[in-house]
């Protein structure tokens, strides 16, 4: 969780570094190492998602997030003439929303493509590759099935649990 709490930060820094001041960085790496817990247990909790590595909020939730926080935390020194806007990117605590509706849009986009293109990918996938291995070598462990090794031998799901 440390290093994945670094990794948000990072991640969530990502789009809005050039837009922001250093107190607003921190500001927004704090957020994010909160974010990120939060949304592993969600993940894994409510969605129940098998994310052993936390991508999904470390990049997924954290990703937005920064988006998110390049709309509100802007506070208009850069930008002037980049990608043909005239004007400095100011954000909505420095009194602009409509960069912050902007960055909203951007991130229901870039969810609804991700979601939709993905779970057409993995279905596909699934019916040349099937994705999930057969119940009884799930219970046992791949360990076994893949290398012929035992990782955890005073384990067995066969012993009676006292």
């Amino acid at each position: 969780m440390i290093a994945n709490g670094f990794l948000a930060g990072l991640v969530a820094i990502t789009a809005p570094c050039a837009f922001v001041n250093s107190v607003s960085a921190v500001i927004i790496g704090l957020i994010a190492g909160i974010l990120l817990c939060m949304s592993v247990f969600f993940v894994e909790k409510i969605l129940k998602i098998d994310d052993p590595v936390g991508a999904i909020s470390v990049h997924g939730a954290n990703g937005a997030w920064g988006l998110l926080a390049l709309g509100l935390f802007a506070d208009g020194t850069y930008g002037d003439g980049m990608n043909g806007v005239e004007k400095t990117v100011r954000g909505l605590f420095y009194g602009d929303g409509s960069q912050f509706i902007a960055q909203v849009a951007g991130v229901v986009t870039n969810f609804i493509f991700v979601f939709v293109v993905m779970y057409v990918f993995f279905k596909i996938l699934d019916k040349i590759v099937p994705l999930r291995i057969p119940e009884d070598v799930e219970i046992e462990g791949l360990d076994q099935a893949e290398v012929a090794v035992t990782a955890y031998p005073d384990f067995s799901v066969h012993k009676t649990q006292i």
